[in-house]
């Protein structure tokens, strides 16, 4: 097994409030890997510590306790965060907290030119992460003239262009109208499909279903973990964990109460549609 990210028994607090009280571990005993050309998506209630979770893959932040490796770097030597931080990639929830130019492809050259690449590997690079996006013909636009969705796309490009095997995004979509989280998730499955560890952090359940492995956290721990059809099959305990199922999941779950025979592993619109269909 291939393991691009390994997070072994991982714990981490932050800073005490003004009453002198320690506050409650936002990981607490947290361990799993992430195996090189999956697509995994990290769920979980507010306060679940999914987000801190995701700062810990690139050393924005460091575990009080355990360690995370990425290629078998220890996150916690600071000579080697530059590295980690070119293996694996961050993307925010908000596009306009990351765009630091005017023009999009100048936006998108930015990290690559802090890595001292040379230009002429620049411009290839920024094209093909332009290319990779979807972007390429807006490539000369302002980022004001941009929609969301494209300034998020704009964001993940400009992550490409540095290079990185895997890329971690904390509710990219969180922002976005359902036009652009569809398009979104898109370039996501495409950038998958392409190599690309993509390591996506969601409370969206139908994004979720997209990957091919479902993390649900509670309380900084790991609380479910396997294949989205795995999981959703677990609809009461998601339920518990004040998690919200997908509406196909949940229309199908109904139908089976009414007496109707629907299979328990539908997943996708398209499996339920069929699964009526076929009903005498």
């Amino acid at each position: 097994m291939d393991r691009i990210i390994e997070i072994e028994n991982i714990s981490f607090r932050y800073d005490e409030g003004e009453d002198g009280q320690a506050p409650e571990k936002a990981l607490d005993g947290l361990s799993l890997s992430i195996e090189r050309g999956s697509f995994v998506a990290v769920t979980g209630s507010n306060g679940s510590g999914k987000s801190t979770l995701a700062k810990h893959l690139n050393a924005l932040l460091i575990p009080s306790e355990g360690r995370v490796l990425v290629d078998g770097m220890d996150t916690a030597d600071e000579e080697l965060i530059w590295e980690i931080r070119r293996r694996v990639g961050m993307v925010f929830q908000n596009p306009d907290n990351q765009l630091v130019s005017s023009v999009a492809e100048d936006d998108v050259a930015f990290g690559a030119e802090n890595l001292g690449i040379p230009s002429a590997e620049i411009r290839e690079r920024v094209d093909r992460a332009l290319k990779a996006v979807g972007m390429y013909d807006q490539r000369k636009k302002g980022a004001h003239l941009l929609s969301g969705g494209q300034k998020q796309r704009i964001a993940i490009a400009g992550i490409l262009a540095m290079g990185p095997e895997c890329i971690v995004l904390d509710e990219p979509t969180a922002m976005l109208d359902p036009r652009g989280r569809a398009d979104l998730m898109e370039t996501l499955k495409a950038l998958n499909a392409d190599g690309k560890t993509i390591i996506l952090i969601t409370h969206f359940m139908e994004e979720a279903a997209l990957a091919d492995r479902m993390i649900v956290m509670d309380r900084g721990r790991l609380a479910m973990d396997g294949s989205p059809r795995e999981v959703f099959k677990e609809s009461e305990r998601l339920k518990e964990l004040r998690l919200e199922l997908p509406f196909t999941i949940e229309l199908a779950s109904r139908l089976r109460a009414a007496g109707l025979d629907i299979p328990e592993d539908v997943l996708y619109e398209e499996e339920l549609a069929k699964a009526i269909c076929a009903l005498k």
